[in-house]
């Protein structure tokens, strides 16, 4: 938009108490400006420069409710930059003064002369835009330094190249602290061997008023060397003078080191091509020996592959050299072969992790492995090369040990129900309902499983308990109660403190499976979310097949009977979202109760 015809894009408040004077000026106005808002009064004008926020506010002075100047005063502590014409007769010079006091400059005198009042208008509105253009220059100038500042090294320095800006990264790079390199030179970080001619070329340059670009060797403040890709340039002011000078660097210490790196491998050990070509060679039989690896083409066919890997997947008969790599992992492994390691490829980027495989016989081999691709001269992938660290055994004995770790806690539970003259079925039962109603409720399977693993604990506190109280066949005394009510926190004191999380899963159900979702439980009085989801949970299997069950104390009870218990302690004893998911799936849960019933009990 030009600012010829700002005017028309302009929004403006016109307030005056005379009719007829403002019927008239109205007419007028309403084909000039973009939006018009008319008000009789200062107060009118005000609420609707509040709600409308106009460009432009055009008032008379004296006036019923509220007057033009108390309105205008309003305005512009909502506002300071409001742009406001008053006006005003002749003989109204107080009220003008008043009007200058309070910020205001542009006045149109009545009876109001069109041309005049029109130019203030056209002024006034080109004034608004220019403004506001200034305003997002100033915005979208920030956001540039913003974003220059977060992905480069920049400083300013003045015209006699003393610095006078230096960000974070420049600070971080350079060991220097903003104090530090304000005010010096950027000889801070020279590094000795850049001679003299070289910063003189720099200087020639921009003091002839062009840009620069080169790569620069500094030193930081511990000594080290560090290289940036820079860019100066001299800033100019109206004159064509060099006000002062800004410099963007990028951080390329990596790459050059890399650089040296790679110049030194291939030219400190290797005379000639001859050797060069020797040593690859050597290289590679002693990889096909000594290594566990293989080469694809980008199709996944194998092109090579060393004995080693040979032998661990038992493919002597069949492999040559058109076999498919897939062919080699197990079935739920290709998705992440085909997507995963794909994509990570095809970018130019190595993927490691471990991989399923199989051997001939159909047995399962845990790989670690890594996928590198292999690029020509143009930087176009040629070849896979797939290394890998044989992992099976350490997964086979971590089996092992996780298989001991449920076997010893399940037993150390069915010891804790033994002591109480109950089944070690229950713990069994328990272990299954809690995995299921964690699964049902979305943790994850391996959550799941450490639940199920951990639960058969939930009573173990229960050792502690006296045998006369915890076999007693009636009802415990008020105090006996008690005392039977310390085993939670018993099995807690038992577990915790473990260095190994399934330990520390039975510590927290052991403590939280008697907690009620209505704080009525025991022993911390949790309530609601308070209480751990693996208390929350196991409190309902626990219940649930406690209740299905013969006790010393009661006989088991029909399952609709405990369904109405459910239903009426949602809320209260129960988390009422985990009883709704149990409701939901109560078929799959009565099939874990029949199957590890002994006595088949409803």
């Amino acid at each position: 938009m030009t600012l010829d015809n700002t005017l028309k894009n302009t929004t403006l408040l016109y307030v005056e108490d005379d009719q007829l004077i403002r019927d008239e000026l109205v007419e007028i106005l309403e084909d000039e400006v973009a939006n018009l808002y008319v008000a009789t009064n200062g107060q009118e004008g005000l609420d609707l420069y509040k709600k409308f926020r106009p460009d432009i506010i055009l008032t008379d002075i004296r006036m019923p409710v509220m007057d033009g100047l108390s309105m205008s005063q309003s305005i512009i502590d909502i506002n300071p930059d409001a742009q406001i014409i008053i006006s005003s007769a002749f003989n109204e010079a107080e009220y003008l003064l008043n009007a200058i006091k309070i910020g205001i400059h542009y006045y149109s005198l009545k009876p109001i002369n069109l041309e005049d009042l029109f130019n203030n208008l056209d002024k006034t509105s080109k004034n608004i835009m220019i403004s506001k253009r200034l305003k997002e220059k100033e915005k979208l100038l920030q956001q540039y330094k913003s974003e220059v500042d977060k992905i480069a090294i920049v400083s300013k320095t003045d015209k006699n190249g003393l610095i006078t800006y230096a960000n974070k990264a420049f600070c971080d790079i350079s060991g220097y602290s903003e104090e530090e390199l304000i005010g010096n030179t950027h000889a801070i970080v020279k590094h000795p061997s850049n001679n003299d001619s070289f910063f003189k070329d720099i200087w020639e340059t921009i003091l002839d008023k062009r840009e620069w670009k080169g790569k620069i060797k500094n030193k930081n403040k511990n000594g080290d060397n560090y290289f940036v890709d820079s860019t100066i340039f001299p800033i100019l002011n109206d004159s064509g003078e060099i006000e002062e000078f800004i410099s963007i660097r990028k951080d390329i210490t990596q790459e050059e080191r890399y650089k040296q790196n790679l110049e030194k491998m291939l030219d400190v050990s290797f005379e000639s091509l001859e050797s060069k070509k020797r040593f690859i060679d050597e290289y590679e039989n002693a990889l096909q020996n000594n290594s566990l690896f293989c080469k694809t083409n980008q199709d996944g066919t194998i092109v090579s592959a060393s004995k080693h890997f040979i032998e661990l997947l038992d493919i002597k008969e069949q492999f040559n050299s058109s076999s498919l790599y897939l062919d080699l992992v197990e079935d739920s492994e290709i998705d992440k072969l085909n997507i995963q390691v794909r994509n990570s490829i095809n970018t130019h980027k190595t993927w490691a992790g471990i991989v399923k495989h199989k051997n001939s016989k159909g047995e399962t081999l845990y790989l670690q492995s890594s996928y590198i691709p292999i690029t020509d001269a143009k930087s176009n992938i040629i070849e896979v090369m797939c290394l890998y660290t044989d992992l099976t055994d350490q997964h086979k004995l971590n089996k092992a040990i996780l298989d001991t770790q449920r076997e010893v806690i399940s037993r150390m539970g069915a010891i804790g129900e033994t002591r109480s003259k109950e089944t070690g079925d229950h713990v069994k039962r328990v272990a299954e309902y809690s995995k299921l109603l964690a699964l049902k409720y979305g943790l994850s399977h391996k959550e799941a499983e450490e639940i199920k693993m951990a639960s058969p604990m939930h009573d173990i506190g229960k050792v502690a308990i006296p045998d006369n109280i915890l076999n007693k066949p009636g009802k415990l005394t008020s105090e006996e109660f008690e005392i039977m009510k310390e085993h939670a926190q018993l099995g807690h004191d038992m577990l915790s403190g473990s260095n190994q999380p399934l330990l520390n899963t039975a510590s927290i159900i052991s403590q939280q499976h008697h907690e009620k979702w209505n704080g009525s439980g025991y022993p911390k009085g949790l309530s609601g979310e308070d209480i751990h989801i693996y208390g929350r949970i196991t409190a309902i299997a626990d219940v649930f097949d406690a209740l299905g069950h013969d006790r010393v104390y009661k006989k088991a009870w029909p399952i609709e009977n405990i369904l109405n218990l459910f239903k009426e302690e949602s809320g209260k004893h129960f988390d009422p979202n985990l009883i709704d998911i149990f409701m939901d799936n109560l078929d799959e849960f009565l099939s874990i109760k029949d199957c590890f019933s002994s006595d088949k009990t409803q």
